[in-house]
């Protein structure tokens, strides 16, 4: 397995350049390569769903990308030790039938010596937004 830099110990730089980069990969929408970002084994918890594995996690980021239209995210740091960081996020999304949603929360994210995350824990709500509340993907939005 190639390394996934940065690699731990995180200092501020190194945690902002990896939630950056899991930014750009989330916003990409493309599971495969947001799977690449997991070990092999890695272990989720995201919301009441228990994942194991990049494969099941490529799964489960296809099913959720097939239900969340025009998906677009922002990821926080929030604080890092030296091979954790946690992160809050929002992101906003829309049904089939044109429902709004902004979804928020936490992550908690623990990485092995080659900078692969081996655990994520998200705990996250949803909130129905009319699609005139958006703050994401529009002009001068961040």
């Amino acid at each position: 397995m190639t390394i996934r830099y940065p690699i731990p110990p995180f200092d501020q730089e190194k945690a902002e350049q990896k939630v950056k980069a899991a930014e750009e990969a989330w916003n990409s929408k493309d599971p495969y390569k947001v799977s690449l970002a997991y070990s092999v084994d890695s272990k989720w918890r995201n919301r009441s769903d228990f994942i194991n594995g990049r494969k099941n996690i490529e799964k489960f980021l296809e099913a959720k990308w097939r239900k969340e239209r025009s998906y677009r995210l922002k990821k926080t740091l929030w604080s890092f030790t030296d091979n954790r960081i946690a992160v809050t996020f929002f992101y906003e999304w829309h049904d089939d039938s044109g429902n709004w949603f902004r979804s928020f929360g936490n992550e908690l994210w623990e990485f092995d010596e080659k900078g692969y995350m081996t655990q994520r824990i998200a705990s996250i709500n949803d909130l129905v937004i009319d699609e005139q509340q958006r703050q994401l993907g529009v002009q001068g939005a961040y």
